[in-house]
């Protein structure tokens, strides 16, 4: 076992490909830990500093693990990096996909990612984004609208749809003209570099994480006021609801095995 200390308000945790390098978003201290990794054991590489107005959040690896993408939450950009070993170049050309971009995914085959822009909490029309991983440079492709603070998003298994969870002004106090008693869970089908909505259901209140089962025919979300994760049955087409499943505290963050 061991304990290692990255930096302040350490967000996002993401290990490349093979699994030799680690990286740790620092979203109050505005910098990027990076960890080499040999033997289970991790060793303190250094910082990127992105700058204390940045606030990096959400972090993906490309398939090849040659670039990472930093969704920087705090001045709405997302940076390329440019991996080679533990020495990483911050690209110079940032990426615009929408306000306040926080959580992103990324395909299994690595041609496409998704990222939720959480937007300013205030009642505005909130978006979801796709980005093409294949392009020469990287660039955001897609901006939909999807809600109110799309924190939670997920991509399936199989690549083929997008989940997103929509706070829906859950978090406002009730005589907000903004509130809400639930949230929406909002499916997308994702063809070539496009989203079109299939469909969306109510979920529990500040929800936060969602995650596929690895054949893509169950999706779960958690809801933090609720102390709960939403259990949904999908076939590609709609949403059953099943009983939730009770987790005793607020359930904040949720990962699989699988991609």
């Amino acid at each position: 076992m061991q304990q290692t200390t990255a930096g302040a308000g350490a967000t996002t945790v993401r290990v490349s490909p093979d699994g030799s390098l680690a990286l740790v978003c620092n979203r109050t201290e505005g910098t990027i830990s990076v960890f080499s990794v040999k033997n289970k054991r991790l060793t303190a590489s250094g910082k990127l500093d992105l700058g204390q107005q940045s606030g990096p959040s959400g972090l993906i690896f490309s398939h090849d693990g040659k670039t990472a993408l930093v969704s920087r939450n705090f001045d709405h950009q997302i940076t390329a990096l440019h991996i080679n070993g533990t020495q990483i170049e911050i690209d110079k050309r940032p990426l615009t996909a929408g306000v306040a971009p926080y959580t992103m995914d990324i395909t299994a085959d690595g041609k496409l990612a998704a990222v939720s822009n959480m937007g300013r909490g205030n009642g505005d029309i909130d978006t979801v984004s796709l980005i093409d991983m294949t392009a020469d440079p990287i660039r955001v492709v897609e901006t939909v609208s999807v809600g109110l603070s799309p924190e939670g998003l997920k991509l399936s298994p199989d690549g083929k749809f997008l989940a997103v969870g929509a706070q829906n002004g859950t978090t406002k106090p009730p005589s907000s003209p903004f509130f809400h008693d639930h949230g929406q869970l909002v499916l997308f089908a994702v063809s070539g570099h496009s989203l079109k909505k299939i469909t969306e259901v109510p979920i529990g209140r500040w929800s936060q994480g969602i995650a596929f089962t690895r054949d893509g025919k169950t999706i779960l979300v958690e809801n933090m006021v609720e102390r709960n994760i939403s259990v949904f049955r999908w076939d590609g087409q709609h949403l059953t609801e099943a009983a939730p499943l009770p987790m005793g505290a607020g359930p904040a963050a949720i990962g699989t095995a699988w991609p």
